[in-house]
C-alpha cells in the first residue's frame, strides 16, 4: 500500500511539474497576422495560453481562410479560441467564422451589436449563421471601456457601435491632440465606423487594433484629446486604405511599427503610406502582401512583406496602379497557394520582435 501511495504521489508530482512547465514555457504575448487575402484575421496568444482572435477572413474564401487561421492556432498550441471579436459585419471580416468553428471551439463571440448596412450576404450571416454559432457559447456586445478578460494582458475596448472612450481616457492619457485642427470630414459606409477597436497592454508593451474605423470615427476617438497615449505597434490599419489612417490618429499614437493586413490590390494606397512613413518615430511597416497600389514609389523592401505578388509582373511599376473600380480596373489575382503570416512576439519589458514566416527575416525592437 505504501509503495502504491509513493508511486501515485510521484506521478501526481510529475504531472504537476509538467503542468507548471507548460504554464511557464510561454513568456511572450504573441500576435499572428494571418494572410486572409486582404481581409482580417489577427490572433493574440497571452503567456497564460489564453487567446483572442479578431475576425475570421473572407466569405469568398471561407474554407481557405479558416484553414490558415487554424494553422496559426495550432502553431501557438491552442485547443480553443477563448474570445473572438467580430469587428463589423463585412464579408472580409466574418467570412471564415462558421468553417473555423468546425475546426476549433470558440468560447465567446464579441461584436458591436446590430448590423447597420443590410445586404444579402451580411443579412444571411447576421440572421441565420451567426446566431447559431454563438448559441453554443457566450455572446457579448462590446461597449467602449469594457475589459476583455485574459490573464497577464490588459485589453480595453476603445471603439464599438460608433461610440468611443473619448470621455474616459486610459490612465496617463488625455492630452490635447494638436492634429485635430486640420481634420477634414470624409465619406464612409455605414458599417466600418461601427468597428470594435481594442487597446492591448502587456507590461510596458502597448498595441492597438481599431478594426476598420474610418477617418470620421478616428476623429471622434482622438479629438479633442488623445485618450490612448502612445503605442509601440499599430495593427491592421484598415488594410492600408486611404479612407482611414489620418494624421490625427497616426501622429499622436506615434507607433514605432505597423503590421498591415493588405492585399495585392487592396490597401497600401499612397495617401496611407505617406502618413504612416511621416509619422513621428515610425520605424518599419510590415505588410501581408506586396501592393500594386503602392508601386515602387511607396512600397516596403521585400524582407518586410509576407506574401509576394500573386501573378508576378515582369517589373513592379514605379507609379502605383489605380485603386478605383470600373471596367478598366484589372481583376484581383487569385491566391490559393502557400500563405505566410507575420508574427509579433512581445516581452513585458517592452521589447518586441516581428518575424516574416515567408523568409524567416526578423527584427527586434528595444524598449523605449
Amino acid at each position: 500500500m505504501l509503495r502504491k501511495s509513493l508511486l501515485l504521489a510521484t506521478a501526481l508530482f510529475g504531472a504537476a511539474a509538467m503542468s507548471a512547465d507548460a504554464q511557464t514555457a510561454r513568456t511572450t504575448l504573441d500576435v499572428y497576422v494571418v494572410d486572409v487575402e486582404g481581409g482580417n484575421g489577427t490572433l493574440f496568444v497571452a503567456p497564460s495560453g489564453e487567446s483572442l482572435l479578431i475576425d475570421t477572413g473572407n466569405a469568398n474564401g471561407a474554407v481557405r481562410d479558416a484553414e490558415r487561421i487554424y494553422a496559426a492556432a495550432k502553431d501557438a498550441g491552442l485547443t480553443q479560441i477563448d474570445h473572438l471579436i467580430l469587428t463589423h459585419y463585412h464579408g472580409d471580416h466574418y467570412g471564415g467564422m462558421a468553417e473555423l468553428e468546425k475546426r476549433i471551439p470558440i468560447k465567446e463571440y464579441i461584436d458591436h451589436g446590430a448590423n447597420t448596412q443590410p445586404a444579402p450576404g451580411p443579412d444571411e450571416f447576421v440572421n441565420k449563421i451567426y446566431p447559431a454559432l454563438y448559441a453554443k457559447s457566450k455572446h457579448t456586445v462590446a461597449k467602449p471601456g469594457d475589459k476583455i478578460a485574459m490573464r497577464d494582458v490588459d485589453i480595453t475596448v476603445v471603439t464599438s457601435n460608433g461610440e468611443t472612450i473619448q470621455n474616459k481616457p486610459l490612465r496617463g492619457a488625455g492630452k490635447p491632440n494638436p492634429y485635430c485642427a486640420s481634420f477634414m470630414p470624409a465619406e464612409n459606409n455605414a458599417e466600418d465606423p461601427m468597428s470594435v477597436g481594442i487597446f492591448v497592454q502587456f507590461g510596458k508593451f502597448r498595441t492597438a487594433h481599431f478594426g476598420d474605423i474610418t477617418k470620421n470615427k478616428e476623429h471622434d476617438l482622438m479629438c479633442p484629446n488623445n485618450p490612448i497615449g502612445q503605442i509601440d505597434v499599430l495593427l491592421g490599419l484598415h488594410h492600408g486604405q486611404s479612407s482611414s489612417n489620418s494624421q490625427l490618429i497616426m501622429y499622436p499614437l506615434a507607433p514605432r511599427v505597423g503590421l498591415m493586413n493588405n492585399g495585392t490590390r487592396k490597401g497600401g494606397e499612397p495617401d496611407t503610406m505617406r502618413v504612416v512613413h511621416s509619422s513621428p518615430g515610425f520605424e518599419d511597416l510590415w505588410q501581408i502582401h506586396f501592393s500594386q497600389l503602392s508601386g515602387q514609389e511607396y512600397t516596403q523592401p521585400g524582407m518586410f512583406i509576407a506574401n509576394g505578388v500573386d501573378e508576378p509582373l515582369a517589373a513592379m511599376p514605379i507609379q502605383p496602379i489605380s485603386a478605383g473600380p470600373g471596367a478598366n480596373a484589372p481583376p484581383a489575382p487569385a491566391h490559393n497557394g502557400q500563405a505566410y503570416w507575420l508574427k509579433l512576439s512581445a516581452k513585458s519589458d517592452g521589447t518586441f520582435t516581428v518575424t516574416n514566416q515567408r523568409n524567416g527575416f526578423s527584427k527586434t525592437y528595444a524598449p523605449h
